[in-house]
């Protein structure tokens, strides 16, 4: 097992990365509550929750299934979560832990947050993905506008990480969740990189999976302790989320993964990195790299300046004027404001060499 320690403003958490850890939680709690709430979803609830209630002694023990999905991400939800906690009679000495993936995790956390004006929670993430997602505390439920636009910034108690629940994703799944790492390893780790060029996501077993997500929060956690609340550095985070934000607003929450779209905001990323600093970068081999690992890389026609508009309503936004976080290397990320005409121009020529890529793939694989 590895642990590794993240230093919020109010206290330090421990994130544990393990097997069979789902089967020990008590193990893991940081002190005693008078009572808990384990908030889960549909899906995972079959798998998992049986197995948390059972390695829990203690005797007022509670479970809410929430709907599966980004959709589930609504103010309906955090309503029901908080009735939920007030029916079992939480009080400021109770836990709620969050059993699933970003979503529970971030609706879960921002109704922790908010219930008493604030009880202590735990993240047990059950996706790849949620391995960015459930440290650093951002909790959040998403606007019919916007993702991510109502929450707060609320660190966890503790992150128990089994990686034995990363066993019943499916190829979908461990695809959204891998974006987020690339994303990480292009932001500050070279060797991460260029282990993760050489993976095949068909081919996973334990100790790559930790070895890769202890990494991942390793980077994650060394940014946002310098900083929690989003003044500077930690904006360097939204790489690739500018525009994949913009797409899952367009698209409708959960009919692409989060992961899925990010890949696609990381190419666009890159390509306008090149253009503003006027430097190689790895485009080609991380364009490769998605397609072999079967990215969904053909994006339907969309209005350039419909993807424009629901960049702007991004939270990194200032003034109206979007700041992209871009690359002048592997490891040297900036963050550069640009204008509208010129961003515009970079969704168009970016749409234009996605759908002329796409175009030639099917040629080929016809011949």
């Amino acid at each position: 097992m590895n642990k590794t320690q993240v230093k919020a403003a109010t206290h330090t958490y421990p994130v544990s990365i393990g097997e069979n850890l789902r089967h020990h939680t008590e193990d893991y709690l940081p002190k005693d509550y008078s009572s808990i709430l384990i908030v889960t979803d549909a899906s995972v609830s079959d798998y998992y929750l049986s197995d948390v209630m059972a390695s829990l002694s203690n005797k007022n023990v509670f479970s809410h299934a929430i709907p599966s999905g980004e959709k589930a991400k609504n103010i309906d939800t955090f309503y029901e979560i908080q009735t939920k906690a007030i029916e079992c009679g939480l009080d400021r000495q109770s836990l709620i832990i969050a059993l699933g993936g970003g979503v529970v995790g971030d609706v879960t956390g921002f109704a922790a947050a908010t219930y008493m004006r604030g009880i202590d929670f735990i993240q047990m993430p059950t996706t790849i993905l949620a391995h960015d997602s459930s440290v650093g505390g951002k909790v959040a439920i998403n606007h019919a506008h916007a993702k991510n636009m109502i929450g707060n910034f609320y660190a966890p108690a503790a992150v128990i990480y089994d990686v034995e629940t990363l066993y019943t994703l499916n190829a979908k799944e461990v695809r959204s969740g891998y974006a987020e790492l690339l994303k990480e390893a292009l932001l500050a780790d070279k060797d991460l990189y260029d282990a993760l060029m050489k993976t095949d996501l068909t081919s996973l077993y334990s100790q790559k999976l930790i070895n890769h997500l202890t990494k991942g929060i390793e980077i994650k956690a060394g940014i946002v302790e310098v900083d929690e609340h989003e003044a500077g550095l930690r904006k360097h985070l939204n790489l690739g989320h500018t525009l994949g934000h913009a797409l899952e607003s367009i698209f409708g929450y959960g009919s692409w993964t989060h992961g899925e779209l990010v890949a696609i905001g990381l190419l666009f990323s890159l390509r306008v990195s090149e253009h503003a600093y006027s430097t190689n970068l790895p485009f080609e081999e991380v364009f490769t790299w998605l397609k072999n690992n079967d990215y969904p890389l053909q994006l339907p026609e969309l209005d350039p300046e419909t993807i424009l508009s629901k960049m702007k309503s991004d939270k990194k936004t200032l003034n109206s004027k979007i700041q992209l976080v871009l690359l002048q290397a592997i490891g040297q990320p900036a963050l550069m404001e640009i204008s509208d005409e010129k961003l515009l121009k970079h969704i168009q020529d970016f749409q234009l060499e996605m759908k002329q890529r796409s175009e030639q793939g099917a040629e080929q694989y016809e011949k």
